[in-house]
């Protein structure tokens, strides 16, 4: 990677944030995703973040945070809820390719997070799979009421923060990581009508001087 070699968590996070804000005011530059790049990474791959996200198509991490090829390790699945596999490929990311921050990535408007909210209000749940989804979502919608929070973008906070937290609880190797300072774990909230990536979770970088509940 041209910019940086070993990024620290915050020196990660910062690089993000400002590929966000370039898409956000118009001016992304779109880097390294030219041919060099594309032999540059062709042998190996040194990405600076996992980004685990929802799959929703108005996501693609590359373009809102303006990276190119070999700069993100992305993980999606619809309301960013996690199996088995999401947490292997997480680890595998922090663990074998070295990324020193791994980011959540929700969004306003959240399909899942949405049926998640009909569902309790009316006791009706999507059939096939999707429900599946939907009920993984659902810990997160009690919480937030149960706390009070109603207004959809607390919904979905809590839901980031939620699976930001259950993320340490369920993986071992990245809480050990988060622990040693080696690695950080951050939630963002996503809006797509102005293409912000707000910070909602925090986990590591507090020391950073950087925080969210």
């Amino acid at each position: 990677m041209s910019e940086i070699q070993i990024p620290t968590p915050r020196d990660a996070f910062e690089l993000l944030l400002a590929g966000n804000q370039r898409f956000v005011t118009g001016t992304s530059e779109h880097p390294n995703q030219d041919a060099a790049r594309r032999a540059e990474t062709a042998p190996s791959q040194q990405p600076f973040a996992v980004l685990f996200g929802c799959s929703d198509s108005r996501l693609a991490a590359e373009i809102i945070f303006d990276r190119g090829l070999g700069d993100l390790f992305v993980v999606r699945t619809a309301g960013h809820v996690m199996g088995p596999e999401v947490l292997g490929s997480i680890e595998f990311g922090v663990e074998v390719l070295g990324c020193p921050l791994v980011v959540i990535l929700g969004h306003d408007s959240c399909g899942a997070v949405g049926a998640a909210c009909a569902a309790l209000e009316d006791g009706m749940t999507p059939a096939g799979y999707v429900r599946d989804v939907v009920e993984r979502v659902t810990p997160s919608v009690l919480a937030a009421r149960a706390a009070g929070r109603i207004e959809p973008d607390e919904v979905l906070a809590e839901h980031v923060r939620h699976t930001a937290d259950l993320l340490l609880d369920r993986s071992r190797v990245l809480a050990d990581k988060v622990a040693a300072g080696r690695t950080a774990v951050v939630g963002l909230r996503y809006r797509l009508a102005d293409g912000t990536a707000e910070l909602v979770a925090s986990r590591g970088l507090e020391a950073a001087g950087m925080s969210a509940s």
